[in-house]
This record gives C-alpha cells, sequence and structure tokens, in this order.
C-alpha cells in the first residue's frame, strides 16, 4: 500500500494514462496536418454558408469561418471533440472513484486503512485532477508540435488556454460523476446520467441562441462557460473559469458529504 490513496490511484491508472496521452497527441497532430489543404480551400467557407443554421451550430457551435488557425482548431477540436475527450476521460474516472471500488469489493480494503471517507473521495478527485492535467499538457504539447511543421500561425499560450479550459469542462462533469458515485455507489448509473446532462448541456448551449426566448439559458450549460468567450482567438475569461472552478468545487463538497453519510453496507 502507498502512503495515500491520492499516490495508489495514480500508480494503477498509469497503464491506461499512458495509452490516453498516446490517443490524445495523435488526435491532435493528426487533426493539424490536414490544416494546409484546408487554408488553401476557400470553398469550406462557401460551404458553412449554405448548411442549415440548425446543423452548423449543433456541429460547429459558433465558428463562422473553416479556414483561419483559430476557425479551424474551433470547428474540427475545441468545439466538440476535445471537449468530448475529457467529458468521457473525467467522467469515466469520477464514476470509478469510488463507485468502481464499491462494486470491484475493494472499498471496505480502502476504507480497513486509518483514513477519513472525506479523505478518500479528496485523494480520488486530486488523482483525476493531476490526471486530467497531464491528459491537457499533452494535447497542449501535440498542437503546439503539429503548428510548428505546418506552420500555423497561433500563440502557444492561447493554445494552452483553450485546451486548459475544455479540461475545466471535463472536471465539472467529471466532479458531478463523483458525486453521484458517491451518494448511490452505482458506477453504470452515474455514467449514464452523467452522460445525458452533457449532451443536453450541450446542445441547449449550442442551439438556444437559435431562439431569443431561449438564449439566456445557456448560461445554466458548462459548455458556454467553457467556449462562449472563444479562449482561442480572445484567451480564458477569469469569470468563467471561476463560476467553473465554483461549480467543480460544490460537487466535490456534495460527493464528501453524501459519502460520509451513505450506509456502505446498505
Amino acid at each position: 500500500m502507498l502512503r495515500n490513496v491520492f499516490l495508489k490511484t495514480l500508480r494503477d491508472q498509469r497503464r491506461s494514462l499512458s495509452w490516453w496521452v498516446a490517443g490524445v497527441a495523435a488526435l491532435a497532430v493528426f487533426t493539424i496536418l490536414f490544416y494546409p489543404s484546408v487554408a488553401d480551400a476557400p470553398e469550406f467557407d462557401e460551404l458553412l454558408e449554405n448548411i442549415p443554421e440548425v446543423m452548423a451550430r449543433a456541429m460547429l457551435g459558433d465558428v463562422t469561418d473553416l479556414t483561419s488557425p483559430e476557425g479551424y482548431l474551433n470547428s474540427q477540436l475545441f468545439v466538440l471533440m476535445i471537449p468530448l475527450v475529457f467529458l468521457v476521460f473525467t467522467v469515466a474516472r469520477g464514476s470509478g472513484a469510488i463507485a468502481g471500488e464499491e462494486e470491484r469489493g475493494t472499498l471496505e480494503l480502502l476504507l480497513s486503512y486509518p483514513i477519513r471517507r472525506w479523505r478518500l473521495v479528496a485523494d480520488k478527485f486530486l488523482a483525476m485532477v493531476v490526471a486530467t492535467v497531464i491528459v491537457a499538457a499533452a494535447i497542449w504539447v501535440s498542437l503546439l508540435g503539429g503548428t510548428v511543421m505546418v506552420d500555423m500561425e497561433i500563440g502557444a499560450w492561447r493554445l494552452a488556454e483553450a485546451t486548459f479550459s475544455a479540461a475545466w469542462l471535463g472536471l465539472v462533469f467529471g466532479a458531478f460523476s463523483l458525486f453521484l458515485g458517491c451518494a448511490t455507489g452505482k458506477r453504470n448509473m452515474s455514467i449514464g446520467v452523467t452522460a445525458g446532462l452533457a449532451a443536453a448541456a450541450y446542445l441547449l448551449n449550442a442551439l438556444a441562441p437559435l431562439a431569443h426566448t431561449l438564449e439566456p439559458s445557456r448560461k445554466f450549460s458548462p459548455f458556454y462557460y467553457c467556449s462562449s468567450g472563444d479562449p482561442l482567438s480572445n484567451g480564458l475569461d477569469p469569470v468563467h473559469l471561476g463560476i467553473m472552478a465554483g461549480i467543480v468545487l460544490t460537487f466535490l463538497a456534495a460527493a464528501m458529504f453524501s459519502f460520509e453519510r451513505r450506509d456502505i453496507g446498505g
């Protein structure tokens, strides 16, 4: 047994984490390598103008051009693909942190050590945060390397801001799935509910602007705080980042409280 649950969790996940890092790095580089062919084809922007608005918003969000570096990366990666990567990654870890241990029958072993329940949840959450940062760093380094290879004119700092904004979004839903797992002990239910809410939140943020009366409701979607300010072009909005951090901490506190009070043997 390692000195604490945080280190043990990272050790147990090191193999899967290495595959995630390799996969996201390949995705980032492979996507950027196609940019030169898109940048020299203005017909892509014409195609965007001819797509029905509902379909365009559902697939591309607020993107209005496809040939600029920012427009290409947003449309191909930052609107949907990279947030989806972080959602899958964090929800899998959040739902499995406590509920997964409980279903495998290893939770009682962990609780047999002199550790408070809230500390167990905190260590599991911290391990998820560190793993998410590692994946985000892999994406950022790969994007940066790809932009150098194709001579794409976009700043390293802007790439980092857009990547870590998506990582924060992933942590919002990862913390929520952690809370559900702590409250119910059911991993599959935690994954299903979180995935459904994430899909609804994405569509709300993407499609609400089509109806004037619904547009203010975008602020109920975490995707709004991740992407509405276009971090790739304008940088991170500290207010939006603070709101996402507040949501994460709220779900973490709820996870600790619910796990402290739940009867594990019930």
